[in-house]
């Protein structure tokens, strides 16, 4: 999920330099919301909510 994270910002900033606000803006919105999900995530298996087998 980090490596699809990373790939998403990346193409928002290169998305940026070139001009393309739309595609810089759903690249940044995509990785917000995976990194939402995975901080969610964080805070249950710490929490002990969600248990790793």
């Amino acid at each position: 999920m980090l490596k699809l994270i990373l790939i998403l910002l990346v193409v928002a900033a290169v998305a940026g330099l070139f001009g393309f606000g739309r595609l810089s803006g759903a690249a940044l919105s995509g990785a917000k919301f995976l990194i939402f999900i995975a901080l969610v995530l964080f805070l249950l298996v710490i929490l002990g909510v969600v248990a790793i087998a």
